[in-house]
């Protein structure tokens, strides 16, 4: 059974940081390609980072600078570092895992809030 398990989240202020987590069990998981995407209330479904299989990465301009993604194979887990938090990053962050098939995680909550 496939499961991407996120932890991380939770309520900071503005211009704090957070260390997101997704754990990949029951997939292969040096083959896929791992991103980061986040919900807003009433808002759609956003890209934020991706990292292929190799290491390489790409982000979204509305987080280029501030939002680093990195991946652990020994581990099956990748990572988010969110930094400069401001309150429109207040959201559900949630991992997706691609290579043959596509899946996701179920999200973590993060707000930012004075």
């Amino acid at each position: 059974q496939v499961q991407l398990v996120e932890s991380g989240g939770g309520s900071v202020q503005p211009g704090g940081s957070l260390r997101l987590s997704c754990a990949a069990s029951g997939i292969t998981f040096i083959s896929y390609a791992m991103s980061w995407y986040r919900q807003a209330p009433g808002k759609e479904r956003e890209f934020l980072a991706r990292i292929s299989s190799t290491g390489g990465t790409t982000y979204d301009d509305s987080v280029k600078g501030r939002f680093t993604i990195s991946r652990d194979n020994a581990k099956n887990t990748v990572y988010l570092q969110l930094n400069s938090l401001k309150p429109e990053d207040t959201a559900v962050y949630t991992c997706h895992a691609r290579w043959a098939t596509v899946y996701w995680g179920q999200g973590t909550q993060v707000t930012v809030s004075s």
